[in-house]
């Protein structure tokens, strides 16, 4: 099982898997999936395999001896922070990696069990199946597809969504294993997975549906999936974050399938077409070094009314703005954010977004008031419990102004998977936790601020489009209180003292949630028109 996880900025990530020439799929398909979510790739084959985009025709599986001599090599010279396993073949291949995990100290281990052929076929006998149920073991993750997960519990495959999540549980508490529940194969518009953890109080640790992508290019999916899983929880250290960023990745990989154009079957997924398409600009910037920083002031109600949240960046707070702007772009140009500003956004589609936002500002709320308990002055302090009080105020005056009759509570609505996952991301309840008790505030004004700050920057543009004939001028308007925008100027001050006064290990804790705060508000206002789950109403 894994050693304690340590998250690095550019994990190296050993795929331990078979091989595809076309390279859609396999350790192929592995090392570009690593290359696209951030990590650096490694590999260890264990067969060489003929194969294209219509099918396998032949496998070469070396000798054992050679395969862990490969290993012990990479192990050797080498810090692997997580590792990916996939294609095994047979039990001589998967015992020996056994044998090589037992020996070595790897943070993180994911296996994407190979096991039934798109045909349905299986592909191990009954011997190689033994040994993978032992493997399993030693692995944090396990992302089987929908026939694999039955082959592992021993039972028919499921038919329905809810079933696999049953099976997902029974195969987490049999081996006491992470589980990845697939719902790709199922019918509808809809693709879920799930993250499932038998021994958490409540087993279903994250779901995310995104799109079906109408595409016949799905070559190397699951590699691809498991592959960016494992990357981004070395990263992140959280596996529900990881899961929801590696889908994001996934779900722009397949939607632009198409224009690669490679093979004349089932080709691969476009892994590269957001790093092709943002190119460098996506890259995120060093922060200025601790030498060149002047201290910052403690914020002031008054210094706050004197400068934009931007003016008032000091050059941590300017550097770390700097890092987001690739993903702030992308805000811009979302559906919902374009609708709302030309006012063609459907009022259903409104309606759903404030439902979900007034939920997610019960749970803001109460991860402002943690930051003013823990604020080590007078004056973060009560400016926290001051936000505190204005999200639950915010909360009851959309219910109240703006809300449909019959969604009047929030008890009578669901928060989707990404409202959930944002608040579990800001109040510190995942997998793995920053709340250790020097960082908690810390990290805490790291996760909150990009609320205030992104939510002024998309509605300072919002802003400029509005007019007396808008259907939604009012709440428009609300972008321009000045209010507001002392409070987010004041927040990005606390934010550069912070900063300033801490050391390079809280500052990388302070950019971690600071970046995925950001990356979620892209996901929240993504989902206000795509309505990922229908069933958001009680």
């Amino acid at each position: 099982m894994s050693a304690a996880h340590s998250i690095r900025p550019v994990p190296r990530i050993l795929s331990i898997a078979g091989t595809d020439p076309t390279g859609g799929a396999g350790i192929q398909a592995d090392l570009k999936a690593i290359s696209a979510t951030g990590g650096y790739g490694m590999a260890v084959v264990t067969a060489l395999v003929a194969q294209n985009t219509h099918g396998v025709r032949s496998v070469h599986t070396p000798p054992v001896s050679f395969l862990r001599e490969q290993l012990d090599a990479v192990s050797a010279d080498v810090a692997i922070d997580a590792v990916k396993i996939g294609m095994l073949g047979n039990a001589e291949v998967t015992q020996a990696v056994e044998e090589w995990l037992a020996a070595v100290d790897t943070p993180a281990v994911v296996l994407d069990p190979v096991m039934v052929a798109t045909s349905g076929d299986r592909l191990l006998d009954a011997g190689a199946e033994a040994a993978l149920r032992r493997l399993l073991h030693r692995v944090d993750l396990v992302t089987p597809n929908l026939a694999e997960l039955a082959a592992l519990v021993q039972e028919p495959v499921a038919e329905s969504w809810d079933g696999a999540l049953e099976q997902g549980q029974r195969l987490s508490a049999a081996y006491g294993v992470l589980v990845l529940v697939k719902g790709g194969h199922f019918e509808g518009e809809d693709s879920p997975d799930a993250l499932v953890d038998a021994a958490a109080a409540v087993p279903l640790l994250a779901e995310v549906w995104t799109p079906r992508v109408a595409t016949e290019n799905t070559h190397g999916t699951g590699c691809s999936l498991s592959a960016a899983i494992t990357t981004l929880y070395a990263r992140l250290g959280s596996w529900d974050e990881a899961l929801a960023t590696a889908k994001t990745w996934l779900q722009e990989a397949l939607e632009h399938a198409d224009e690669l154009d490679v093979g004349t079957g089932h080709g691969p997924v476009h892994h590269f077409h957001g790093v092709w398409e943002r190119g460098l600009a996506a890259a995120p910037t060093a922060a200025a070094p601790a030498a060149a920083a002047p201290a910052a002031a403690a914020p002031t109600a008054e210094a706050a009314t004197l400068a934009t949240p931007v003016e008032a960046a000091g050059p941590r707070t300017a550097a770390l703005w700097q890092q987001t702007e690739a993903v702030r772009a992308e805000i811009d140009g979302l559906e919902f954010v374009r609708a709302l500003g030309s006012g063609s956004l459907d009022r259903e589609s409104f309606a759903f977004y404030l439902a979900q936002d007034a939920l997610y500002l019960r749970g803001y709320a109460r991860a402002l008031a943690r930051a003013s308990e823990l604020a080590p002055t007078f004056d973060e302090q009560a400016f926290w419990a001051k936000s505190a009080h204005g999200a639950l105020a915010t909360e009851m005056e959309l219910h109240t102004a703006w809300l449909p009759e019959d969604e009047e509570t929030a008890e009578q609505v669901f928060p989707t998977s990404i409202t959930s996952g944002y608040l579990r991301h800001l109040l510190g309840s995942g997998k793995v936790s920053f709340r250790a008790a020097d960082s908690e505030y810390e990290r805490l004004v790291g996760a909150v601020l990009p609320c205030f700050w992104i939510y002024a920057d998309v509605g300072s543009r919002l802003l400029d489009r509005n007019q007396a004939d808008h259907p939604y001028a009012d709440w428009l308007a609300t972008y321009s209180e000045p209010n507001f925008a002392e409070a987010t100027t004041a927040a990005v001050r606390i934010l550069e003292a912070v900063l300033e006064r801490s050391g390079d290990d809280i500052r990388g804790i302070i950019h971690h949630a600071f970046q995925e705060s950001t990356r979620w508000e892209h996901a929240f206002f993504a989902a206000g028109i795509r309505k990922l789950q229908d069933n958001w109403r009680r």
